[in-house]
């Protein structure tokens, strides 16, 4: 029951204003993981910057399973192996910046697309955690199960021999 597991994978690129950039972004998602992304509104509007709430700005994939553990593999190389320990939260999640698309392997530049940068969140879990998560007698995760920042490190180095700075 203690044995760590990769959730899911969120990427996310935001662009900042609508139109075309976003069009692009969700093609570049869809060339990275293959999947249909969602695009993301404006949660309010900011006049200085031309944003208005609702505006579409940014796009999202959610991988899950076997997709999921490919991308990260993937992303682990971009960063060379190596991840900050800032970048891990206190209950095992991690968040990692890519600044070019391109660094992950397997992609090729395309001029139509551009270069994104983009944000990849990975949550971890443990069998038992969808006690928290599912309607009918829902309960809370225990404190010895729960997931802490030194398990994901721990994690990362034995599953993807990622070093942690």
């Amino acid at each position: 029951m203690k044995k760590i597991s990769v959730d899911k994978v969120v990427i996310n690129i935001g662009v900042g204003k609508s139109g075309d950039p976003i069009e692009k972004a969700k093609k570049a998602l869809l060339e990275l993981t293959g999947q249909q992304p969602a695009v993301r509104g404006a949660k309010k509007t900011v006049r200085d910057f031309g944003i208005h709430k609702g505006e579409p700005i940014g796009a999202v994939v959610t991988l899950r399973r076997d997709p999921a553990i490919d991308f990260l593999k993937r992303v682990i190389a971009a960063k060379k192996n190596v991840l900050k320990a800032s970048s891990f939260d206190n209950f095992g999640n991690i968040s990692v910046g890519i600044h070019e698309h391109i660094d992950i392997p397997g992609t090729k530049y395309n001029p139509d697309i551009g270069i994104f940068g983009m944000d990849v969140n990975v949550v971890l879990s443990r069998p038992g955690y969808r006690i928290a998560r599912k309607s009918r007698k829902s309960a809370r995760i225990g404190k010895t199960h729960r997931i802490n920042r030194d398990d994901a490190i721990e994690f990362f180095k034995q599953e993807y021999g990622a070093g942690v700075e």
